[in-house]
């Protein structure tokens, strides 16, 4: 029975998949003729795009229904080239497939931990001056050195419990002029979430969060519905941070093999350069040590 439910979920799941990403596709982007008159339907139709994809109206309609929930792999690549899908967003296409036939493994948020390996506190601290932090599946702050947690101008007044990535970026004040590039920091966290929730959509941990932001935050909800699932795990980023000024360090994301999501990332600055320099007053800015917030038993 719980593979049952979980699998209309994922039925579901697919044709929101679908229907958020044909809204985002212009006829003219799909080489189609728009037509006299106004268009009442945002982005394709579904007969233009079932056309594009070769595949009858019939069984498009059924696949945005979740009536049909496994469409064959050269139907997935028609559809993903149809839809102009990013190959992040055609991988997590043939992942939604995957799930809604009982393919794909599963698993539960209930059994998510806190806590991080004793490796990764020791590397957090060797890092020093640079930022480095580990965070959850869901972008909760576990660990990090203090220029880590100090980069996130303001995060320290949160208690460690609701120092989250994804929540710092949509509520705290600071976020807007924090980040050179706000709007793109936005899609890139909810891009992450978004990818993880549809694959476990009744995760605990994941619909606590996604719950309080759609709540809380109007342009998380906007995003949200776009159903954008594209992220960055390594390049460099601009702050204007209130406490050293601006800077744009590297910064490379890693998967932490053996734990259950959590990433380890860390921001770096060649010796000698302003950005390093700077690195380092952020990390003498306190006299703490290493920081580490993890919290058995979630939030």
């Amino acid at each position: 029975m719980a593979r049952e439910r979980q699998n209309g979920n994922a039925g579901t799941e697919l044709g929101t998949f679908l229907r958020a990403h044909r809204a985002q596709v212009t006829p003219e982007e799909a080489g189609l003729p728009t037509g006299p008159g106004l268009r009442r339907t945002p982005g394709l139709r579904r007969e233009e795009l079932a056309t594009l994809a070769g595949v009858s109206v019939d069984y498009y309609i059924r696949l945005e229904r979740g009536k049909e929930t496994n469409p064959s792999p050269s139907v997935v690549d028609a559809l993903a080239r149809a839809l102009r899908l990013h190959p992040a967003e055609h991988t997590h296409l043939r992942e939604l497939v995957a799930l809604a036939v009982g393919s794909a493994p599963v698993e539960s948020g209930s059994l998510s931990t806190r806590a991080v390996p004793a490796g990764a506190e020791l590397m957090l601290e060797s890092l020093r001056p640079f930022p480095a932090y580990v965070i959850s599946r869901t972008m909760d702050i576990l660990a990090c050195n203090p220029s880590g947690l100090r980069l996130f101008a303001g995060m320290a007044d949160w208690p460690p419990d609701k120092r989250n990535l994804v929540r710092y970026v949509f509520l705290h004040p600071n976020a807007t002029t924090l980040f050179d590039d706000w709007d793109e920091q936005l899609r890139a966290v909810v891009g992450r979430l978004r990818a993880l929730y549809s694959l476990e959509p009744d995760a605990p941990d994941l619909a606590e969060l996604v719950d309080e932001l759609l709540k809380k935050s109007p342009e998380f909800t906007d995003l949200w519905e776009r159903y954008d699932v594209r992220w960055h795990t390594h390049g460099s980023k601009t702050f204007h941070h209130p406490a050293v000024g601006d800077l744009t360090p590297g910064y490379q994301s890693m998967q932490l093999e053996g734990t259950q999501g959590q990433r380890f990332i860390a921001y770096y600055a060649e010796p000698g350069t302003p950005d390093h320099d700077k690195l380092v007053l952020l990390d003498m800015s306190g006299v703490e040590r290493t920081v580490a917030s993890s919290v058995e038993g979630g939030r």
